[in-house]
Formats: C-alpha cells, sequence, structure tokens
C-alpha cells in the first residue's frame, strides 16, 4: 500500500471530514482503517479520491491572531 503525503496532517482531513466514522462511510471501508490513517497516513489512492469528492478538506490550516 502506497502512503500520500500531504501538506496537512491526516488528523486534520479525518476531522474536517467529520470524524472517523463519517469518513469510513464515505469511503466505504470500515471505521478501523480510518483509525489506522491516523497513525500511517492517507493511502494515496484514498487522498487522491477524497481530493476530488472533497477537496476542501485539503486546504492549508489558517491560524487566527487573538
Amino acid at each position: 500500500m502506497r502512503i500520500m503525503k500531504t501538506d496537512i496532517d491526516p488528523n486534520i482531513v479525518i476531522d474536517r471530514l467529520g470524524g472517523t466514522k463519517k469518513t469510513a462511510e464515505l469511503c466505504e471501508i470500515e471505521p478501523g482503517s480510518v483509525s489506522e490513517w491516523r497513525h500511517n497516513g492517507i493511502p494515496k489512492a484514498r487522498a487522491m479520491y477524497l481530493k476530488v469528492v472533497r477537496p476542501d478538506v485539503f486546504e492549508p490550516v489558517v491560524e487566527q491572531k487573538n
């Protein structure tokens, strides 16, 4: 399995998608697989799919100044 390195933390992508369960439903896989992505990165084919269906979740993180 090839892991795609992105400029954004996989945890942020998964959280922006609604969490582990919602991401698993979107990809039609088990939540346990998505949990592994949090540690190992998002597999290349899945990342490519997610970038097509939800490009917004790959936007850079913008830090707000107080």
